[in-house]
């Protein structure tokens, strides 16, 4: 159901999640997100995330008015020109489409294991603090047939703005669990018969193209700066890196998980090929 309402002044109360884009941690409490940009907003609405609003100029509203109104909850839409909302929003916006989404509930490990149909791939992020390289892992784990991503305690969460974004709404396919302590998750994953991989350039590193991505794989990435802890590395199975030309000793974090990434998914669909073709 689509509610429109013109917008003249910046104070109603429904307006309240677009003037606090920059306090995170009020939308965190209220349990909702924000998403940016036409392809990002297009995408929430496609998706079964729960939407409560939209923020738009009118040109706008006959483009999403046709998945507004497939959509069976109430969905308010506030439509004002380009430069009220970026008074509101206290930011120049290229389009000036935001909406306002519900976190889902997230799944639990045992949920994730339980979803297992042949070899699975899994990410987890330990301690990433920069929303952009978050957002750009979770394309790359939507990309590569990630099944869930698993977010440490300490890791910026892939529902900010900044990391919807970056994603290009990729988190809207792919299950997040947040708030994890890593080094019981692994644990608890090699127990199920996960091999868990570091993406780690310590210089006994096994090489990336030397490295068995077939059988459940739990692939883990460190903050930029300081890399995965030393607790959560012990956890893990094996440290790998990406074999790269003197002088340079490390790469983007999510430049290095599209890379890691790749070659997971690669085996994982040789591997089931090979499977498919075997005599009975």
């Amino acid at each position: 159901m689509l509610q429109v309402q013109k917008i003249d002044a910046l104070e109603l109360p429904d307006l309240a999640p677009y003037r606090t884009l920059r306090r995170p941690l009020e939308h965190r409490q209220q349990g909702i997100f924000v998403a940016e940009g036409e392809r990002v907003v297009r995408r929430l609405l496609e998706s079964e995330f729960a939407v409560v609003s939209v923020l738009l100029p009118e040109k706008w509203l006959e483009v999403y008015e046709p998945l507004i109104r497939r959509r069976s909850e109430e969905i308010r839409a506030f439509i004002a020109e380009k430069n009220l909302l970026e008074r509101l929003t206290g930011f120049s916006m290229y389009q000036g489409v935001l909406a306002v989404g519900r976190i889902p509930s997230q799944p639990d490990i045992e949920t994730i294991l339980r979803r297992k149909g042949g070899p699975a791939l899994l990410v987890a992020l330990d301690g990433l603090s920069n929303a952009e390289n978050v957002g750009g892992l979770v394309r790359n784990s939507a990309a590569f047939g990630v099944q869930a991503l698993l977010a440490s305690r300490n890791c910026c969460s892939p529902f900010l703005r900044r990391a919807v974004r970056s994603s290009m709404g990729a988190v809207f396919r792919l299950p997040v669990v947040e708030d994890l302590d890593l080094v019981q998750t692994l644990s608890r994953l090699r127990e199920s018969g996960f091999h868990c991989i570091a993406a780690h350039p310590r210089c006994d590193s096994r090489a990336l193209m030397e490295t068995d991505f077939t059988s459940d794989i739990c692939v883990v990435f460190g903050s930029e700066g300081g890399g995965i802890s030393t607790e959560v590395l012990d956890r893990c199975n094996v440290a790998v890196a990406i074999p790269m030309a003197s002088g340079v000793d490390s790469l983007n974090v999510a430049s290095a998980a599209a890379a890691f990434l790749y070659e997971a998914n690669r085996q994982h669909r040789i591997a089931w090929v090979n499977q498919v073709r075997a005599p009975a």
